[in-house]
């Protein structure tokens, strides 16, 4: 199971998550309680060893922004999370880095992976980092195949019912790994990554 965790803010965060065995880590680069600026998130970025992906999390920031953080923090892919076209992620494209799409589950979303050229897709709730779950059977004739995160409103007690249902390639988890809005609790993140494996 591909576990990424989202919204790491500092040095801690980051030795828990290698210690821990994450696949991916997440650093939010556009408003949020867990956002980080360009100077933090490129020494952060600095201390993940190679074999962790690096993820720069965008949400309302302009394709060509998120082009220029990721060249300037040196981040292995960039999440575009929300309604993106596909000309964005054309655009992100040409930095060279792997790209994350991320978005909510409605009638309309293109639940192919790579339909825009995405490495990976991500279904999260409809309030990206609320901590609220959304309802797993409309997944139910839209599951998709490849590599393919599920997320929103995972956590230590949910995540393998969750995992059981759905049937991702991995998991995303942000809030749900958190003492308070922003905070990681390092204790969460351990059991986390343990049960989302179990």
């Amino acid at each position: 199971m591909y576990v990424k965790l989202c919204g790491l803010r500092t040095t801690a965060d980051v030795e828990v998550a290698v210690e821990v065995g994450a696949d991916a880590v997440g650093f939010v680069f556009s408003a949020s309680p867990r956002e980080v600026d360009l100077d933090t998130g490129r020494r952060l970025v600095r201390e993940v060893p190679e074999g962790v992906l690096t993820v720069g999390v965008f949400r309302g920031v302009p394709a060509a922004q998120a082009r220029r953080v990721a060249v300037e923090t040196g981040v292995g892919a960039v999440q575009l999370h929300g309604d993106y076209p596909r000309e964005a992620f054309e655009e992100v494209a040409a930095a060279g880095t792997r790209l994350v799409r991320a978005v909510a589950l409605t009638a309309g979303t293109d639940v192919r992976v790579g339909a825009f050229g995405e490495d990976l897709l991500l279904l999260d709730s409809p309030v990206a980092g609320s901590g609220h779950r959304w309802d797993l059977a409309a997944l139910e004739g839209a599951r998709p195949d490849g590599h393919w995160l599920l997320a929103g409103g995972l956590d230590v007690h949910n995540v393998v019912e969750a995992v059981g249902r759905a049937r991702p390639w991995g998991v995303d988890v942000s809030s749900g790994i958190e003492s308070s809005r922003g905070v990681k609790d390092h204790g969460l993140m351990r059991e986390f990554v343990a049960a989302a494996r179990g």
